[in-house]
């Protein structure tokens, strides 16, 4: 079978713009392991600002990832809950965080293995 590597690079392009901020990742992260109101999301995530997650929230309600469920008590309370179409992104998420976990590994280990290596030379 042959690929259509236009389709493939465009597909692709598609991943990385929905993946390529430096916090869609963490929110989709934090929402998924049962943060649901703002000021939870916003605390599990350090570094985050307050407007950074207003606008990666807003985003991912129109990218249909995210529901947003205004409930009217008083005060108002609004949780946000990851769709279904954002849970099928999840076994992805789970294969960066063991990719991650194995690349800082090696990285570490290599690290200390040139350190080694001139130690002994010296």
């Amino acid at each position: 079978m042959e690929r259509d590597q236009t389709e493939e690079l465009r597909a692709l392009q598609d991943t990385l713009y929905f993946i390529g901020g430096k916090w869609r990742i963490p929110v989709i992260n934090a929402i998924c392991n049962g943060n649901k109101r703002f000021r939870e999301i916003e605390r599990s995530i350090p570094g985050i600002t307050t407007r950074m997650l207003s606008k990666e929230l807003k985003d991912m309600e129109l990218n249909k990832l995210v529901k947003r469920n205004v409930y009217p008590e008083t005060p108002v309370l609004i949780e946000y809950e990851a769709t279904n179409y954002c849970r099928t992104f999840g076994n992805i998420i789970q294969e960066m965080i063991i990719w991650g976990r194995e690349h800082r590994r090696v990285i570490v280990e290599d690290k200390f293995n040139v350190s080694d290596n001139i130690d002994e030379k010296n």
